[in-house]
């Protein structure tokens, strides 16, 4: 009786459908080509195998979607390897060989494969390939045969190429400036991932890009003009159920690319026709937008004026030309600049300086500080400004954000940490400058409360962003005030040359 018992369970769990097994793996790197610093292999992070999951699974990243996707849709996933680096100069050819090389022999030695879901930013400029993710899917297709189905996720700051359409078997975008949907996006990917390998859908998709820049000033998607798009993007997923996906990315403005601007990507399930329409009409809608893109921004004197004089606080002033989450230096002076000279109070500014970190360290807690801060990675940023103070705080760098925000990442680092309280001010308002040794964007708040900084009471913050840090410092903001400065992430397209990009585009010039 025992042994037909064990037979009979043999044969049901024989019988059971096989989950399909699904790689996951990613490159990500958003490439500024106007910086001239190049982003080698060593400034790769990497994540492989197990570690994958342990860093993405609580987290709000695309990753941890496919985790999630994973589970609610019965795939098996099989982690490979995942990389990213923070946004800088293009990729060298040494970096992206051994990225993918890498990924390859992860790949092919994870046995039999039903699919990949790969994280791809969309912005990743190589030095001799300006399309870079597609590149990436070009060497994945001759290693593993066109067959097999890759579903792709892009960061919406992706300047797509013709050839990832042809080299995807979906392409799905995030939907949100700042980006806190990065998570449904990666459950979105394993949607149609699970309705390939188990339904077996055939799945179509289409590309329009508008000839025009989509200036970074207008990507926040909770208002006007980018709002009505991104909802109309959202009810003909919610009611048309031959489309699985609709993207309205606004592009990427700092990398003179051919393929440099915005664009629309509907994923259908086996109709073409519905996909170049849908495609068409949302590239219409997006292209009459340039009627109302205007640029208005202050500069850092009159800027640092508006905030000094507002009663609302505190007062964020955001340094459009050093947006760290665009590739910028993140040692901008321009409005640190004016801070001082205006006699601001209450001003915390975080500024990447690794040689006044060390002087910190050397000062030790309470120690005095005096020595040049910023304006050392390049000539765009301004000059230098000597700060005078005492030693705060010196920490590790490290904290952990629970919230959902702009990057979905969850365990965030900019290095070794100081935090200066300069000469002259009180500790009821005491102007700030905290230094740090990584570049690091700030998407968090847990980047002033991890050093000791009470945000709120504050009256002055300095962020070096763009659109993104709006999910963590709007909540908090007496009142926003974006600043027009130079530096490698200007807002406006003018200050650059651009050579490869396509000269007609609206906007451009």
């Amino acid at each position: 009786m025992k042994l037909i018992l064990l037979l009979l369970v043999a044969v049901t769990l024989s019988a059971q459908p096989r989950m399909p097994r699904i790689a996951v793996g990613g490159i990500m790197h958003e490439s500024n080509t106007f910086s001239a610093d190049p982003t080698d292999l060593e400034e790769f992070r990497r994540w492989r195998g197990e570690e994958i999951r342990e860093e993405f699974v609580a987290s709000s990243h695309e990753v941890g979607g496919y985790y999630a996707g994973a589970q609610e849709y019965g795939l098996e996933l099989v982690p490979t390897m995942v990389a990213n680096a923070t946004p800088g100069g293009a990729v060298t050819d040494r970096a992206l060989d051994g990225l993918v090389a890498e990924l390859i022999e992860r790949l092919k030695a994870a046995g039999p494969l039903d699919g990949l879901l790969l994280a791809l930013h969309g912005a990743m400029v190589v030095d001799s390939h300006p399309d870079g993710d597609a590149e990436v899917l070009r060497r994945l297709r001759a290693a593993l045969g066109d067959e097999l189905p890759i579903v792709v996720t892009h960061d919406a700051h992706a300047n797509v190429a013709p050839a990832e359409i042809e080299l995807s078997t979906a392409l799905v975008i995030y939907k949100e400036v700042p980006h806190i949907d990065q998570k449904d996006r990666g459950i979105q990917a394993a949607q149609i991932m699970a309705k390939i390998v188990k339904e077996h859908v055939q799945v179509t998709q289409a590309l329009e890009k508008p000839p025009m820049v989509y200036n970074m000033m207008f990507h926040n998607t909770k208002q006007a003009p980018m709002l009505p798009l991104v909802e109309e993007a959202r009810r003909l997923e919610r009611e048309n159920p031959k489309i699985l996906a609709v993207s309205v990315q606004p592009g990427y403005q700092y990398a003179d690319v051919p393929q440099m601007g915005p664009g629309i990507v509907v994923v259908t399930d086996n109709d073409m026709e519905l996909a170049r329409r849908e495609a068409k009409r949302l590239a219409d809608i997006m292209w009459s937008h340039r009627l109302v893109m205007k640029l208005d921004q202050p500069e850092p004197e009159e800027a640092v004026k508006m905030a000094m004089a507002e009663e609302k606080t505190p007062v964020v002033l955001v340094e459009l030309g050093d947006n760290i989450g665009g590739g910028s230096a993140g040692d901008s002076t321009f409005i640190l600049r004016q801070l001082v000279d205006q006699g601001a109070e209450g001003y915390v500014v975080a500024m990447f300086d690794p040689t006044a970190v060390e002087a910190a360290v050397a000062a030790g807690v309470g120690g005095a500080f005096d020595m040049n801060v910023g304006g050392k990675s390049d000539k765009l940023h301004g000059e230098p400004v000597r700060i005078r103070g005492t030693v705060q705080l010196i920490y590790d760098g490290k904290y952990v954000e629970t919230a959902v925000r702009h990057g979905g990442r969850r365990y965030l680092d900019q290095g070794l940490t100081a935090v200066i309280q300069v000469e002259g001010s009180e500790l009821e308002m005491p102007n700030l400058v905290l230094v740090n040794s990584k570049r690091h964007t700030p998407f968090s708040t847990g980047q002033l409360t991890s050093a000791g900084i009470n945000a709120v009471r504050q009256k002055i913050l300095v962020v070096k962003a763009a659109v993104a840090f709006r999910a963590a410092y709007e909540p908090i903001a007496g009142r926003i005030i974006e600043v027009d400065t130079g530096g490698l992430t200007a807002v406006n397209p003018r200050r650059f040359e651009y050579k490869r990009a396509n000269p007609d585009l609206y906007g451009l010039r």
